[in-house]
């Protein structure tokens, strides 16, 4: 038997994780995290979006406890909390989406 289904806390918990994955800019951003650690500007480019736009969607990774930011040297680099997100996004790639 699955434990969401007799634990409420749990699954409250579980909910908030995946409501701060819900949405397609943070799901990339995860996917990316999910392979390396990078900076504001790398996710940028690499999205096509503006740094703005990635802050924010980090903002609610980090509030989410998906993400953490590392400052050396007045730098900023964000890095997935949790790996086995990665088995998440290997499901949701996987789907047969239509």
């Amino acid at each position: 038997m699955r434990v969401l289904r007799k634990d409420a806390d749990k699954a409250a918990q579980a909910a908030e994780k995946i409501k701060a994955l819900g949405h397609p800019l943070r799901l990339r951003i995860v996917a990316i995290l999910s392979e390396n650690d990078a900076n504001v500007t790398a996710l940028a480019e690499e999205l096509g979006v503006q740094q703005s736009v990635v802050s924010q969607h980090l903002r609610i990774l980090r509030m989410g406890g998906l993400v953490d930011v590392i400052r050396e040297s007045g730098f900023a680099t964000y890095r997935l909390l949790e790996m086995r997100i990665a088995k998440l996004l290997d499901c949701v790639e996987s789907a047969p989406w239509r």
